[in-house]
């Protein structure tokens, strides 16, 4: 028995093998949760599923109506909703001078507004007693071109954080972020594959190793479980959050470039 056995548990964003929210999904089965897991990508997310014994449901984090269903059916299918990660995000990349309104929206649509409505209809589901994490990401506080988009819009959801933690304090449900910094997952591994990318990173993080996706779990277990802790933007990055991100100068393989123009992807 465990602090979360026979609770109910929701993780959106959790289609991706070797990802985040897969791995914060597998950690509360495997206290003893019930889990229900939500993202758009419904096969993987079946697979998912399968494995944890837990609920899948299709859902796009940047729609409502998907949202308040995912939140109803999970009461409704384990009669309680205790616990709901957001881990979903849409990684918009651009420059200022080069930004549209249909990537902004885009941006705003999964990264803040999808908080917005995560917050809204899981806090609604539980009532009272509760605890909510949202994923944000260290480039909130530390710029890393050209990220402005995605990362003006986690910083809105690390403000409503903060307000959701007063509005909802009264009912006993809590309500954080969580920063992550490098971290290596479905996604950046190819990135990190490169040993002169992975030692730049490697030299700004104070404990000298890139995160994976089981440091990541750990923190949302803890702002979970009885943690006297809400309106938390909590970084997790091996300390990071006191160094920077490498400049694109320290990262020889790094050749990578967003779509419409020819500037580097870490660019300073």
């Amino acid at each position: 028995m465990t602090y979360f056995t026979g609770k109910t548990v929701v993780v959106l964003g959790a289609s991706a093998e070797g990802g985040t929210g897969w791995a914060v999904a597998e950690a509360f089965a495997q206290e003893g949760a019930n889990v229900v897991v939500g993202a758009r990508s419904f096969n993987a997310l079946e697979r998912l599923a399968d494995k944890i014994k837990g609920t899948a449901v299709a859902c796009d984090a940047g729609n409502e109506d998907q949202v308040r269903n995912l939140a109803e059916t999970a009461l409704r299918t384990y009669g309680r909703l205790d616990i709901a990660v957001n881990a979903a995000g849409m990684p918009v990349m651009g420059m200022i001078a080069d930004s549209t309104d249909s990537a902004l929206q885009s941006a705003l649509q999964v990264n803040y507004l999808g908080n917005v409505y995560f917050v809204k209809h899981m806090a609604k589901a539980m009532g009272t007693d509760g605890a909510i994490t949202v994923i944000s990401s260290m480039s909130t506080t530390h710029p890393m071109v050209p990220h402005f988009a995605y990362a003006c819009a986690k910083s809105a959801s690390d403000c409503l954080v903060r307000y959701a933690a007063l509005e909802y304090g009264p009912q006993n449900i809590r309500v954080n972020s969580i920063l992550p910094g490098a971290i290596v997952s479905d996604l950046s591994r190819e990135l990190f594959a490169s040993e002169g990318v992975r030692k730049a990173f490697e030299k700004e993080i104070p404990l000298g190793r890139l995160g994976c996706p089981a440091d990541f779990a750990n923190s949302v277990l803890w702002l979970s479980g009885p943690a006297y802790v809400t309106g938390l933007n909590l970084q997790v990055n091996g300390g990071n959050h006191l160094t920077r991100f490498p400049y694109a100068s320290e990262l020889p393989s790094a050749v990578e470039t967003y779509e419409g123009t020819g500037k580097p992807l870490f660019d300073r």
